[in-house]
């Protein structure tokens, strides 16, 4: 073997591993979020108090991804993502021993502290570590391991708790996480930037962590509470958003700020940090609503919803492998790739809406490829343009940032979602009451026809929104 491909064989470990660390989050948030209405039974939680889980992971994933530059460069990168690996992993392990909401809430800010790391460290990581020439290779098997791991994550929640328990699904990610935390240790050199390690400031992460924490809760409390106390949520986004904007002057005017936002200040890289949001509030609302629809509306079995998901993802993946091999090279503009996958949202939300109330499974499949195609022919031309004019030593904190964005888009997308099906629902059930009449079983008929229709309407939406985002991108000229 000649130097040059023994050193290529030599770094596929590498590329791997990073793809694999990035995928298990990626395939653990598939999980909890499939797995949701039965951890909340297994804990006995009310709706209410179970929505709190997950905005303690989120906050304390962007608390992570904050800090992520400047903890690498004190500890390096092995030690970095080692000790978070391995924080995830104790997460997880507290999250199936949780007795309560309290204690699953503890043990997710944990998790979250751990995990939050993994998609930013490691992506920066490839820009570190690995030259021009080497680089789009690790691209390639980053993008296949994020889809490929995720894509079982539906099937493997709903075998889990078929076969054992609401606990499982915690300790289902155990044996990657494992297999991640060895590969770390082994093969992650300490790979630590030039720069000495800049003193710690406390204001701006005090500050940070207010802003974060008023944010999540607002939008956490939104989805029970907006039309009975709308006054106060929006009052707690606006502290939130107050505290964001003193946060973002600090940084500003800091020596030593944890995010250089100056440099970032390019034309495209903000034109693609919008298109970035856009992408994730999109899949995070329908995210929300195709399962509610699946289970709840349609009346499907929890493992027969689990495979129809996967297979969204699945879809997703083939598209991912076509994209790396096919498309990238045969469309140097990629407007026309990210516009055709809002028209798949587009078209799949149309499909849902037609469906009737007794559609088969095999019904959904042609709307869940399309939205599996969505996924992808969006956000990937978006990250390979997002940062081609932004110079090499601000990747870092250009990432850092989008990440940040990705977790408040993500929680507004399903906060949007949640909002709307229970305010929609309300609405379809209100003629459909007076004309049925009062009795149990007429109520619950009543609801269950009124949340479908309350579906169907929301497809309709987000239609519409797909529409509006198609617009918006075909008169948009920094990411073509």
């Amino acid at each position: 073997m000649s130097g040059s491909g023994h050193h290529r064989a030599a770094q596929r470990p590498l590329m791997l591993l990073l793809a694999l660390i990035t995928g298990i989050e990626f395939l653990e948030s598939a999980m909890f979020v499939f797995s949701s209405s039965h951890i909340m039974g297994g804990i006995h939680a009310t709706p209410h108090e179970f929505a709190r889980i997950p905005g303690a992971y989120a906050v304390a994933s962007m608390l992570a991804i904050l800090n992520q530059e400047r903890l690498a460069r004190y500890f390096g990168y092995r030690a970095y993502l080692s000790a978070s690996l391995a924080l995830f992993l104790v997460g997880a392990v507290l999250c199936a021993a949780s007795g309560g909401v309290n204690e699953l809430m503890a043990a997710r800010f944990i998790q979250g502290l751990g995990g939050g790391a993994f998609f930013t460290g490691c992506r920066v990581l490839i820009n570190l570590m690995l030259g021009a020439v080497e680089r789009p290779r690790a691209l390639r098997y980053f993008m296949i391991g994020i889809f490929g791991v995720s894509a079982g994550g539906p099937v493997l929640s709903a075998t889990l708790i078929e076969h054992y328990e609401w606990r499982a699904v915690f300790l289902g990610v155990l044996p990657l996480t494992l297999v991640a935390l060895i590969g770390a240790l082994k093969w992650l050199p300490a790979v630590k930037p030039r720069r000495e390690a800049a003193p710690w400031e406390w204001q701006p992460l005090l500050l940070f962590a207010a802003a974060a924490i008023a944010l999540q809760w607002a939008l956490t409390e939104s989805r029970f509470d907006f039309f009975s106390e709308p006054l106060a949520l929006l009052g707690l986004a606006a502290v939130g958003v107050l505290l964001s904007v003193g946060f973002i002057r600090l940084q500003w005017t800091s020596a030593t700020p944890l995010l250089h936002l100056p440099a970032l200040r390019h034309p495209t890289y903000l034109t693609g940090l919008g298109l970035y949001c856009l992408h994730y509030f999109l899949s995070n609302f329908s995210g929300y609503l195709v399962p509610v629809f699946a289970e709840r509306a349609l009346g499907l079995p929890l493992a027969t919803t689990g495979w129809l998901l996967s297979f969204t993802a699945t879809v997703s993946l083939a598209t991912v492998l076509v994209y790396v091999f096919v498309l990238a090279r045969r469309f140097p503009s990629k407007k026309p790739l990210m516009l055709t996958g809002l028209v798949a949202l587009l078209a799949s939300s149309l499909w849902f809406a037609a469906l009737p109330p007794d559609a088969p499974a095999i019904a959904l499949l042609p709307a869940l490829a399309a939205k599996g195609m969505f996924g992808v022919l969006l956000v990937i031309p978006v990250a390979g343009l997002t940062y081609k004019e932004l110079a090499e030593e601000h990747f870092g904190h250009a990432y850092q940032s989008k990440n940040l964005l990705r977790q408040l888009a993500v929680s507004l997308g399903q906060a949007v979602a949640a909002i709307m099906v229970q305010r929609v629902t309300a609405i379809e059930a209100e003629p459909l009451r007076r004309t049925v009449g009062a009795g149990k079983a007429l109520t619950e008929l009543v609801d269950h026809q009124a949340l479908f229709l309350a579906c169907e309407d929301l497809f309709r939406l987000l239609a519409m929104l797909a529409l509006g985002s198609a617009l918006i991108v075909f008169w948009q000229r920094r990411l073509r």
